[in-house]
């Protein structure tokens, strides 16, 4: 604890956890991040191919509405590449702040994409309920599905690794996307193997709607999360506490910190807060401070705008207690 007129500097038990535990604090370069959005477009054009060939071959409906399904995740991948290289671009004269919230953008995207998905393959549902027939050469149509399935099931944890090291909203939006779409393909693969065993043709109609039920709940919270980012959201909960605990481990020498607010905005994290000094100290002795309590939390964050105000005593809200 900070107290007026005597600073003692607090001890810490144990090492230090990192803020994002299991992520790089630092992030990939944006060029590497940029190359995995455009090796996902051609993932997504290469799935999509294949599962065309399964419904050709087999003729099913549910196969038909999980090739429409890669249909969105092609445009969703164009959409996740085009954020990416936005939002690597250089704040300027009318962008001050950068330009990181594109990635929001394509991940609002992505989730309305998703969520037009669904309502396609329960359309496509809904006239196979009216209409049921079975599917004609399963067994190398399934096998196709299945290989399709693999590609965007690995594919997706190579953008979730790369998309969470580089906190990259569209990245990870894509991610989502292809996981939704492995989910999708299992339940379609399930049911067109059963119509095909039993001969229970409103099996695969039914298997088809009840995942476009789970792909429309995958879109809704991509959507909310993405909606979040842009209407800066402030950080987790968990994260502003290790924050906190940051700024008073680094700002001996202060009397008080607070007024925290945070947002975040793709990779960058924003955060503000009053710093209050006592009222002989001098300009350099306070920017000395200022500069220690940056380095630290940016050590912790990787990229972070951090603005600090600092003010003397006077204007402290609970005199003798650092807070935030």
């Amino acid at each position: 604890m900070l107290c007026c007129g005597t600073q003692v500097r607090p001890t810490l038990a144990g090492p230090r956890p990192s803020l994002y535990a299991g992520v790089m604090a630092r992030p990939p370069p944006r060029r590497s991040l940029e190359g995995i959005a455009a090796a996902s477009v051609a993932v997504a054009l290469f799935v999509l191919g294949l599962k065309v060939g399964a419904w050709w071959l087999t003729g099913s409906v549910a196969l038909l509405a999980d090739a429409l399904e890669s249909v969105v995740n092609v445009a969703a991948a164009l959409a996740a590449l085009v954020a990416v290289r936005l939002s690597a671009r250089p704040p300027d004269a009318n962008h001050p702040y950068g330009h990181a919230k594109a990635e929001y953008m394509s991940a609002v995207l992505e989730g309305a994409l998703i969520v037009v998905a669904a309502l396609v393959i329960l359309n496509e549902a809904w006239s196979a309920w009216q209409a049921p027939r079975g599917p004609e050469a399963a067994a190398p149509g399934l096998a196709v599905a299945a290989v399709a399935t693999a590609f965007n099931g690995a594919w997706a944890a190579v953008l979730f690794r790369h998309g969470r090291a580089a906190a990259s909203p569209a990245v990870l939006a894509d991610a989502q996307h292809l996981l939704a779409d492995v989910v999708t393909s299992v339940g379609v693969l399930l049911g067109v193997g059963l119509v095909a065993l039993t001969g229970i043709l409103w099996l695969d109609p039914l298997l088809a709607a009840l995942t476009a039920g789970n792909v429309l709940l995958s879109g809704w919270r991509l959507l909310r999360g993405s909606v979040g980012g842009l209407m800066d959201e402030a950080v987790p909960s968990e994260r502003l506490a290790r924050i906190r605990e940051l700024v008073r481990y680094h700002a001996e020498g202060a009397i008080e910190a607070h007024d925290l607010r945070s947002r975040h905005s793709g990779r960058f994290t924003f955060l503000e807060f009053h710093l209050v000094v006592p009222g002989g100290m001098t300009v350099a002795e306070a920017h000395a401070i200022c500069d220690r309590v940056e380095a630290a939390l940016k050590e912790e964050l990787g990229t972070a705008v951090i603005t600090i105000h600092v003010e003397p005593e006077g204007k402290a809200k609970h005199r003798g207690v650092l807070v935030l």
